[in-house]
């Protein structure tokens, strides 16, 4: 057998989120079916690093599948692309050793939350950013109230009761937040990430920018690991995965 890896992005606006459920549209329903397609009705199953949450949004996920057949990596890509829905697509394909794993491999993954200052929000940035109007945050206290994400932390405050894992410790590499035109833009590196917790930071964050927390507040949620200080998840349609770290 041969494994493939392959790095997809996918518009998740109409995805009821990336893994396989019964009787929806999910992003692993698609890629298996293409799969089934070219194995000739030999069940086939992928694997990703991660699940998204219906209307995340990818740049960089990666998936593994395991497969017979010998083809090279250009026909992988081309014959995926034909088969799939034109809002995922495959972007790159490699041969892997049989001991990588999309999930069990990674090393570090890069979320980025956007969103819009404009004041109409354009029709083709409504499932991809989150509508803030023409009231501008406090960008440089939501960077002060960063600083407190930083590094390694028990982090129950920030993701979701229905967390399945009982360690909640996680590190935070990198926490930016940059204005780029109309757009406010959120960008966080770890070594991986809770159920919700990305967009439990950025709800926290624009909390701070328009003044319901302080930036000191945000030590104090890490402090009481209690979910209901930390206030809103924000919608999903302003996040997306951007890409997943490996060993070299």
């Amino acid at each position: 057998m041969n494994r493939i890896k392959a790095t997809i992005s996918y518009d998740g606006t109409n995805f009821a989120g990336y893994q396989i459920q019964p009787g929806i549209r999910t992003v692993q329903q698609e890629i298996d079916k293409a799969l089934v397609k070219i194995h000739k009705g030999e069940n086939m199953v992928s694997y990703a690093s991660g699940r998204t949450d219906a209307g995340v949004h990818a740049n960089g996920q990666v998936i593994h599948f395991d497969t017979p057949f010998s083809l090279p990596l250009d026909r992988w890509k081309r014959a995926l692309n034909v088969l799939l829905p034109t809002d995922i697509r495959i972007n790159k394909v490699e041969n892997v050793d049989q001991d990588f794993h999309a999930r069990y491999s990674a090393t570090g993954k890069t979320y980025r939350y956007k969103w819009s200052y404009s004041d109409v929000h354009s029709p083709f940035e409504r499932n991809f950013s989150v509508h803030l109007g023409t009231r501008k945050p406090d960008v440089e206290k939501m960077r002060e109230a960063a600083v407190h994400l930083m590094g390694t932390h028990d982090f129950a405050s920030f993701c979701s009761t229905k967390t399945a894992t009982s360690n909640k410790v996680r590190t935070v590499k990198l926490l930016t937040l940059e204005e780029r035109g109309e757009f406010l833009v959120m960008t966080i590196n770890g070594d991986g990430f809770l159920y919700n917790m990305v967009r439990t930071i950025a709800g926290v964050l624009l909390d701070v920018g328009v003044g319901r927390k302080s930036p000191s507040d945000v030590h104090c949620i890490l402090e009481k690991k209690d979910r209901k200080t930390a206030g809103k998840t924000l919608s999903a349609h302003g996040l997306y995965l951007e890409s997943v770290e490996y060993k070299s």
